[in-house]
């Protein structure tokens, strides 16, 4: 009687999960439509990878013909999947990944546009490319000599260089190479780009590029988290505003913005390699990086080694040997080639390399690791669906690179891999580590957030084309506290300064990342028993996570994920959060917050900026002028 009992119940059981036939025979049918699509679209990934990889490492006429006949063969099979996709009713599938991966193909991107619309669309922004890219400018002390590019000239000249007509000339000199050729190309880009955002039922491309993010509140949510890190971001630019007067005289106000060519950066965007001028414990010995990997005789190689070694040492995954093979890892000197670091996947799932004119310098150490983090993510999800294969969203991938960077800039472990030679730190020289880390992350959050703050107006009309440069540096004061060295006119157009605008890579990912990384490292230095809130001996700042499994195999399972699910499920397996949250940011800086408060109202230093004495009118020829409030792109913090 009770092993018919259970019979009945297995019978229920099996009517209760059995699956309606028709139903099973939708399913099979979706999954091999969706197996041919992405075989498909593996295909056009790879090929539009190599074109794509062959000219930006060699930038000639022909490697260009070639990248936009790919590109434009690729987008005509994407067209068609896209067709294919939204005839089929998929919206009705029970299973959640291919729905999922379905919805992906609904929306095309730039492919929507009819062909000779795309070539344009990507011939308007490889021409901006070029420009940035073959840009030189003549010495400052040799006028003769015409041949400095970005990298590795300006960049090293703005790293070291003390004299402001120096830093001035530099500065005015790549904006003048670089913006008047690239204002009517960006016009184009704009009108082009909205239009594939309407052809995929976007209002414009702002829309497009938030689309991802899965939040119709995530533009508020980002606006709440700057508001979280501004006071943090005030009491740094007011002290550095104070140091620079030291050093500078009148060139720097008291009170007003800072001159963006004193910064160190050819952006203004990071500020550690001023770090000299305003250490918080100048009369400690500062341990140079950059001299000692010199010293160490480091090489672009072995700096990608070290890098290796520290992701296979937390039970990540080494580089392939075709990464070896194929990757550039420094700058030739036969071509011209797109120096800008970045990391590739080629959809294949073996082939990822790494393109980087490296320098051995403390900064290209930490960029390596950044990019490498990029292909440690590539490679945990590579057996993804390809839909599947990229981040949980844009900010995530940034964030994993830069996630080790915060294990590797601690002095406790670059005293374990023999970059640093003293025994043991002392509070003052955590405090001055952690400076320089803020000089890098603080300072950078409010040029993150207001790059695509100035892209959003201009794809959505707000700010029109004549009023370009001016909402430029409209935004630079009044989220940065920054102003350019000379005043400015729509004659100009220093946006195109910025590898990112020219090149179409939204921004917004790299304020996300400098939120959420922190939000990880402190997940992962939970799991590696290395942080414990309010233990003085578990400091969130001083965590390194080398060698430790248990930190990497917690990373490694939210990496696999990709896309898979919406970003806040891979966030939540990490970290145990849902939402952005500064907290984390806040809590690692904390010691540096502390000191500067004290430090600023000792000195009784202004906080915050009056407004810029600077102005930008619309022409050039209008500059003698007293200008008009219409014509001055100026914000006052303090109103």
């Amino acid at each position: 009687m009770f092993k018919k009992l259970i019979l009945i119940g297995l019978c229920w059981i099996c009517l209760i999960t059995a699956k309606d036939p028709a139903i099973e025979e939708e399913e099979l049918q979706a999954q091999n439509l969706l197996r041919a699509i992405n075989k498909r679209t593996e295909e056009n990934e790879n090929k539009v990878a190599l074109a794509n990889w062959a000219y930006a490492t060699n930038l000639t006429d022909e490697n260009l013909k070639h990248q936009l006949e790919v590109a434009a063969e690729a987008a005509k099979d994407e067209k068609t999947i896209w067709q294919q996709v939204n005839l089929y009713s998929w919206r009705g599938l029970s299973n959640y990944g291919m729905k999922r991966q379905f919805s992906k193909y609904a929306v095309l991107g730039e492919a929507a546009l009819p062909e000779d619309r795309f070539k344009q669309f990507h011939k308007t922004i490889s021409d901006m490319e070029a420009v940035y890219s073959t840009a030189k400018i003549c010495d400052f002390k040799d006028s003769e000599k015409c041949d400095l590019a970005l990298e590795p000239d300006l960049t090293h000249i703005l790293e070291t260089s003390r004299n402001p007509d120096e830093l001035k000339h530099v500065w005015l000199e790549w904006r003048n190479a670089i913006g008047p050729k690239c204002r009517d190309l960006y016009n184009d880009y704009v009108n082009l780009s909205n239009e594939a955002a309407r052809l995929n039922n976007f209002s414009d491309t702002s829309e497009y590029w938030l689309y991802d993010y899965e939040d119709p509140n995530f533009k508020d949510d980002i606006q709440n988290l700057w508001e979280q890190l501004k006071p943090i971001y005030l009491q740094i630019h007011a002290y550095v505003r104070f140091k620079l007067r030291q050093k500078y005289g009148d060139i720097v106000s008291e009170k007003g913005p800072i001159p963006a060519h004193l910064l160190g950066n050819m952006w203004g965007q990071t500020w550690s390699n001023i770090a000299d001028l305003a250490l918080p414990f100048s009369d400690i010995e500062d341990e140079d990086l950059t001299l000692e990997l010199l010293k160490q005789n480091y090489t672009a190689v072995r700096i990608f080694k070290t890098s290796e070694e520290f992701f296979k040492s937390i039970n990540l995954t080494e580089m392939p040997e075709s990464f070896w093979e194929k990757s550039i890892l420094s700058k030739p000197t036969d071509r011209e080639i797109v120096c800008h670091a970045s990391a590739w996947d080629f959809f294949d799932k073996k082939d990822f390399r790494i393109k980087q004119c490296t320098e051995v310098t403390k900064e290209q150490f930490i960029t390596a690791h950044h990019e490498m983090g990029h292909i440690e993510y590539f490679l945990q999800y590579k057996d993804q669906p390809v839909k599947f294969r990229e981040g949980a969203n844009d900010g995530f991938h940034e964030a994993v690179g830069d996630l080790i960077s915060l294990s590797v800039r601690s002095t406790k472990h670059l005293r374990k891999i023999g970059l640093l030679k003293s025994e043991k730190d002392n509070p003052q020289s955590v405090l001055n580590n952690l400076f320089k880390v803020g000089l890098d992350k603080i300072t950078f959050l409010p040029f993150g957030y207001l790059m695509d703050l100035w892209r959003w107006d201009i794809f959505s009309g707000k700010t029109k084309p004549e009023d370009y440069n001016c909402k430029w540096w409209e935004l630079r004061e009044k989220y940065q506290g920054v102003e350019p060295p000379v005043d400015r006119s729509e004659d100009d157009f220093d946006p195109a300064a910025k590898y990112h605008i020219v090149s179409n890579v939204p921004y917004l990912r790299y304020f996300i990342s400098f939120v959420i990384q922190f939000q990880f490292h402190r997940a992962v230095c939970e799991k590696a028993g290395q942080y414990e809130p309010n233990n003085p001996n578990k400091n969130l700042h001083e965590c390194d996570i080398y060698q430790n499994t248990d930190a990497g195999n917690a990373l490694k399972q939210m990496l696999s994920m990709g896309s898979s699910r919406p970003w806040p499920d891979a966030m939540e397996v990490l970290t145990g959060q849902r939402k952005m949250d500064a907290s984390d940011l806040l809590e690692y800086f904390k010691p540096l917050q502390k000191w500067l408060e004290k430090e600023n109202e000792k000195n009784e230093v202004f906080i915050g900026w009056e407004t810029s004495k600077r102005v930008c009118v619309k022409s050039r020829k209008d500059k003698g002028r007293q200008a008009n409030a219409d014509d001055v792109g100026v914000v006052d913090i303090n109103n």
